[in-house]
């Protein structure tokens, strides 16, 4: 008997010896420099971790942290020691009561809501740097979910994007031209993936709306899709059902997939192909219409919508989703208005106010340009960009 005593009396001690030392470690967490110990605030962690589509992203791919927005602790030295350790046997050198709480967040929420990550791919040759990092920066102010970017540029270029990382592999990718820019968050056309139907591998918008100006259907020595063809420098990809594919063709009576379909065309059609892989698009998707998911105008808005006279209804109604300044508009007088919004965005860091330092000087700059046709029409460029300050705004107001 009184050796089950001793068990007893032993292990109450060493429980309340553990509990003494954590309780002091407790007392010990302060602020640098003394005061009073700061209280954990339990949905910080969670902010955090949703909070992959912004600033995180914008480290990924080399940028600064946001300024006027402090730097918060990362004490945590290893998630992987902090959530399965009990709290008094963390490393002297992790922090206790924050650690402790944002470990138990951050596990929880891994477990729970796994953040889906969007791919988002473009290529960048020549002198398109500059382009490329605004376009990447567009996407970022936005945009919801974490991303992770494809990046293909020629080897110049390659110390440039450092720090992003490449996969060899993924299952869906929105791939788009440098001179793309984002007025919405990127998750908006990454939904589209979940419209395809059981046949559809890709989307992309038309070239044109109206017939009358169509480059395709007045010019093209080769198949194109529908009426006026379609544009590639916004394209959404299901990649798995792409590998999978055997595309109709009209070189053999045999299906082929993607890999040996494309130098085949390429022969075949190379003195008739004014806009490369836009070309080899149009043939694929001509014979194979019904793998083709077609979004409207304002998610692919270029010149041809403006500078004629409007022509994409669907913009006028909701604004411009994304804006393509195809024709080199971006670095031209011929076209101000899109110019404007380039710069714009260009000019923008990182954790200034969306609204003092980029929409409110931009509709300035905007109405500036009345003098063009795409002009007198620049609250359809800014009424979707507005609405997407509001929501970023709301978002942070709510504390998601």
């Amino acid at each position: 008997m009184r050796r089950y005593v001793r068990v007893a009396l032993l292990c109450l001690g060493c429980g309340l010896c553990s509990l003494l030392y954590g309780s002091s470690q407790l007392a010990l967490e302060q602020e640098p420099g003394g005061g009073k110990p700061q209280a954990p605030d339990p949905a910080a962690p969670v902010r955090r971790q949703r909070a992959g589509g912004g600033r995180a992203a914008a480290a990924a791919a080399g940028g600064s942290a946001g300024r006027g927005e402090p730097e918060l602790p990362d004490r945590c030295k290893n998630l992987s020691i902090s959530y399965w350790n009990s709290y008094w046997m963390l490393p002297s050198d992790v922090c206790g009561m924050n650690c402790f709480w944002e470990a138990a967040f951050r596990y929880d929420f891994m477990k729970t809501q796994p953040a889906e990550k969007m791919h988002l791919a473009v290529v960048a040759c020549g002198e398109r740097l500059e382009e490329t990092v605004t376009m990447l920066k567009s996407a970022i102010i936005f945009s919801i979910q974490p991303l992770q970017f494809h990046i293909f540029a020629e080897g110049q270029l390659h110390n440039s994007f450092k720090g992003i990382l490449i996969l060899k592999d993924v299952d869906s990718l929105l791939y788009v031209d440098t001179d793309i820019l984002f007025l919405r968050p990127v998750d908006d056309i990454w939904s589209f993936l979940k419209k395809f139907n059981s046949t559809q591998i890709a989307a992309m918008a038309p070239e044109h709306e109206e017939p009358r100006i169509g480059w395709y259907n007045r010019f093209a020595r080769h198949p194109y899709y529908g009426i006026t063809g379609i544009n590639s420098g916004v394209m959404l990809m299901n990649m798995t059902r792409i590998r999978r594919k055997y595309f109709k063709n009209d070189m053999t009576t045999a299906r082929l997939q993607w890999g040996e379909i494309l130098m085949p065309l390429l022969k075949k059609y190379k003195l008739n192909i004014t806009w490369g892989d836009q070309d080899l698009l149009n043939i694929m998707f001509f014979h194979n219409p019904e793998s083709l998911f077609v979004f409207p105008c304002q998610w692919n808005y270029r010149p041809d919508h403006c500078i004629y006279g409007s022509n994409c209804k669907e913009a006028e109604e909701k604004g411009i989703f994304i804006l393509h300044g195809n024709r080199g508009v971006y670095h031209d007088d011929k076209q101000p208005t899109f110019r404007a919004i380039y710069e714009a965005i260009k000019k923008y860091s990182f954790g200034d106010d969306l609204v003092n330092f980029l929409l409110q000087p931009l509709e300035l700059e905007l109405q500036k340009t009345m003098h063009t046709y795409c002009g007198r029409i620049y609250k359809v460029f800014i009424k979707q960009l507005t609405k997407s300050i509001r929501d970023i705004y709301d978002r942070r107001s709510k504390g998601s």
